[in-house]
């Protein structure tokens, strides 16, 4: 059996499905630790902590969602110092997500182990200034480059998103119909795609098959693959 702060955690958590209620007990817990005298349900907020003259506010939802940044965003209102907490989970792409996003809010995040009411601060309250990637931006223009036109209109086409990636594979694929058989030299050369032989011996689409040594055909799914990407 758990004890933190003079709470036992293990009487609020219900041995069937989890609720809200579940978290509170180890969140006031792990509040009272740093010095809070705490309450739960005053006002509009789920938890309020009072250490002196500061103030905190945790919201509690079993899972993220809009309504609980809204809530969160509200509580701003009321002191800096706003935690949203959820159960823990695995930390994958998602959850890291909306950290990241209460970031950006100035929203802290904490999680609670159901199990043992282990509370975890995944991100603390406070003015977010975004990190720059500079790889990340590379990669961006680097693929703003590669695109000839804007064939995407706004996001969409009846193909879906164009990459400059596919743009050449269709340039080395009407060459290929037209001249039947060619060497890889020869494809970049008068389509001025430089690692036309690259993409055709990747063969990303199967649309390209080797003839002989950097010699490339176009193969029955390329003729198909051109009438379908003709209108790009």
């Amino acid at each position: 059996m758990a004890w933190f702060g003079g709470v036992n955690v293990a009487i609020f958590f219900s041995m069937n499905k989890p609720c809200e209620a579940d978290l509170y007990g180890p969140v006031k817990a792990y509040l009272m630790g740093q010095g809070y005298d705490v309450k739960g349900e005053v006002g509009a907020a789920d938890i309020v902590g009072r250490r002196g003259d500061d103030v905190v506010v945790v919201e509690l939802k079993l899972g993220f969602s809009l309504a609980l940044f809204h809530q969160g965003i509200k509580r701003l209102e009321v002191t800096d110092d706003v935690y949203v907490v959820v159960p823990a989970g695995g930390k994958n792409k998602m959850v890291l997500s909306n950290v990241k996003l209460a970031r950006r809010l100035g929203l802290g995040v904490l999680t609670v182990r159901l199990r043992d009411g282990f509370v975890e601060a995944l991100a603390d309250p406070g003015p977010y200034a975004a990190r720059k990637l500079k790889k990340t931006k590379k990669v961006l223009l680097r693929a703003f480059d590669s695109l000839e036109g804007d064939p995407n209109k706004g996001g969409s086409t009846r193909h879906g998103i164009i990459t400059g990636y596919r743009q050449d594979a269709l340039k080395c694929a009407r060459f290929l119909a037209v001249h039947g058989a060619s060497k890889g030299a020869k494809v970049a050369e008068w389509t001025e795609v430089q690692n036309a032989r690259r993409i055709m011996a990747d063969n990303h689409y199967k649309w390209f098959t080797r003839v002989e040594r950097g010699v490339y055909r176009l193969t029955a799914a390329g003729n198909v693959g051109l009438a379908d990407w003709g209108d790009v």
